[in-house]
C-alpha cells in the first residue's frame, strides 16, 4: 500500500501559451475505445522522508510545469462531444488546465517489487495514479489525459507512475515527455538541456488524409462506447520479467537462417517476438483450457509512420502516428515443432510487406484489419526498444526498472518489449499471466534458450 503525502495540481508556468487545440486525426481516433497506459519507473536511491519532502517534492513540481509548458496538452482535456451531438474530438488546454499529481510513501519491499521473478500485479497499482473523471460541458465531456504518483520507498528508492490515455500521443510523444521532464529536473530547470529532439512538433496539417479517413474512422469509432473513465480492475495474475541476450538473440537467428536461409526479414525483434509467441502458446496447455486446435492465433504490434510517409512528419511530432500490422495462423501451426519457424517467417512478411506500403496506410486498410482480430486469442506488443526510458535521468541515477502495468488491461495477452538497462544488445520482455501459465511459460522459455 501506499499512504498519500500531499496531491496537487501543477499547471505549465505564468507566460506559457494561454491555448492550444489540436484536432484528432485518423491515427488518435481508434484509442478513445481502450484502457489508459500505465506505466512506473523505479529508481534505487537512500533518499530519507525529510529530504524527500523538502527538496524532492518541490523540484519535481518546479520542473514537471516548466516541462508542461512546451507540452501543453498533457495538462489539458480530451474533448469528446456528447452521443447525438456534432462536432469531432480534439485535444484542448486552456489557462487553468493543470496534471494531478500524487506524493506518496511506502514500506513495500523495494528490493521484491523490482525483481524480475513473479510477482501479484495488484501490488503494482499502488503505485500508479487514477486519471480524474471525466467533466460534462455543453454537447461535450471534458477528460484529462494525464496523472502522475511519486512514491518514496524511505531510504531505498523512488517511483514514478504515470497514467495517460493513448488518444494523447503514441510511445514517442510519452517517452519525449518523460525524458524532457528528468533532464530539466536534473538540470535545475536549465532548459538549454531541452535538445530539440524533445520540442514537440504540433502542426497537424503535416497529417496527409486524401481519402477522408478521419470523418469515416470517426463515424465508425463513436458507435462504440468511448473509453473516457479511468475504471481498470487489476486481474489475479501474476508479472514477470524475462530476458534475452544478445547472444540468445544470434542464435535464434542462426538457428531460422539455418531453417530458412532466404529469408530476407530476419531481425532482433521478429525472433524475439517469435519466440516469446511459441512459448506463450505451447504454455497455454498447462491451464486446462480446451483450445481448437484450428482456431486462429493473431500477433499484432504498432509500427512508426512519421517515416513511413511521404513527405515525412517530423520525428518530434506530438501525438498519435502509428498503425498496427497483424500476423495470424492456426494454433497447431503454432503449437507444433516447426511453430517458430512458421512464427518468424509470418512476423517478417507482414512487416515487410507493410513498412514500405504508404497506400495502405493512407486508405485505412490497416483500420479494418485491426479490426478482424480475436482480442481473445491475441499476442501484442506495447514499448520498444527504441524508446529509452533507461536514459531518464532525473538526477537520482540510473533507472532501475520498468514496469507497464498497461500491459494487464486486454483479455489476450500483451508483451511489454524494451532494453535491457544491464547489457547493450539485451532485450527485456515483460508478462502478465496466471500463476499457472506464467510457471509453465517460465520452463518452456528457459529450456529453448538453453538448447540453442
Amino acid at each position: 500500500m501506499a499512504s498519500l503525502i500531499v496531491q496537487c495540481q501543477v499547471a505549465p508556468p505564468p507566460g506559457s501559451a494561454a491555448e492550444l487545440t489540436l484536432p484528432l486525426t485518423y491515427f488518435d481516433h481508434l484509442w478513445l475505445l481502450f484502457n489508459h497506459n500505465r506505466r512506473i519507473l523505479f529508481y534505487k536511491s537512500p533518499i530519507s522522508k525529510p529530504d524527500f519532502v523538502q527538496t524532492i517534492i518541490p523540484t519535481l513540481k518546479d520542473s514537471l510545469s516548466l516541462t508542461l509548458k512546451h507540452y501543453l496538452p498533457f495538462a489539458g482535456n480530451v474533448i469528446c462531444p456528447l452521443l447525438n451531438c456534432s462536432g469531432y474530438p480534439e485535444l484542448r488546454y486552456v489557462t487553468g488546465d493543470s496534471v494531478c499529481v500524487t506524493f506518496s510513501e511506502t514500506d513495500t519491499d523495494f528490493d521484491f517489487l523490482v525483481g524480475n521473478h513473479p510477482r501479484n500485479l495488484k501490488d503494482f497499482y499502488h503505485f500508479v495514479p487514477q486519471l480524474r473523471k471525466p467533466k460534462d460541458a455543453p454537447g461535450v465531456q471534458l477528460a484529462p489525459v494525464l496523472a502522475i504518483q511519486v512514491t518514496l520507498f524511505p531510504n531505498h528508492g523512488i517511483s514514478i507512475g504515470f497514467t495517460n490515455h493513448h488518444v494523447v500521443g503514441d510511445g514517442a510523444t510519452i517517452v519525449r515527455f518523460i525524458r524532457a521532464w528528468a533532464l530539466l529536473n536534473k538540470f535545475g530547470g536549465d532548459e538549454q538541456f531541452l535538445a530539440n529532439e524533445f520540442v514537440p512538433f504540433y502542426d497537424r496539417s503535416v497529417i496527409k488524409d486524401p481519402y477522408g479517413l478521419g470523418k469515416s474512422i470517426w463515424d465508425e469509432i463513436k458507435k462504440y462506447k468511448l473509453v473516457l473513465c479511468d475504471t481498470t480492475t487489476p486481474p489475479d495474475k501474476v508479472r514477470g520479467t524475462f530476458i534475452v541476450s544478445r547472444d540468445d538473440i544470434l542464435k535464434l537467428k542462426n538457428l531460422i537462417l539455418s531453417r530458412r536461409p532466404n529469408l530476407t526479414h530476419v531481425t532482433s525483434f521478429t525472433v524475439t517476438c517469435a519466440y516469446i509467441w511459441t512459448c506463450l502458446i505451447k504454455s497455454e496447455a498447462a491451464t486446462g483450457e480446451e483450445i481448437d486446435e484450428n482456431g486462429v492465433e493473431f500477433f499484432g504490434c504498432a509500427a512508426d509512420c512519421r517515416a513511413r510517409v511521404n513527405p515525412p512528419i517530423p520525428q518530434t511530432y506530438f501525438g498519435n502516428c502509428i498503425v498496427g500490422y497483424v500476423a495470424r495462423t492456426r494454433h497447431a501451426d503454432l503449437a507444433g515443432k516447426e511453430g517458430f519457424t512458421i512464427a518468424v517467417e509470418l512476423i517478417g512478411e507482414t512487416i515487410q510487406k507493410r513498412m514500405k506500403d504508404e497506400e495502405w496506410i493512407l486508405n485505412g486498410s490497416w483500420f479494418k484489419e485491426c479490426g478482424t482480430v480475436d482480442g481473445n486469442r491475441s499476442l501484442s506488443i506495447t514499448g520498444s526498444p527504441k524508446f529509452d526510458l533507461n536514459a531518464a535521468d532525473f538526477g537520482w541515477g540510473r533507472l532501475e526498472k520498468l514496469e507497464f502495468v498497461s500491459i494487464n488491461n486486454n483479455d489476450g495477452v500483451t508483451m511489454s518489449l524494451s532494453k535491457s538497462k544491464d547489457s547493450d544488445g539485451d532485450l527485456e520482455i515483460g508478462l502478465s499471466l496466471s500463476k499457472t501459465q506464467m510457471n509453465a511459460f517460465a520452463a518452456i522459455f528457459n529450456h529453448g534458450l538453453s538448447f540453442l
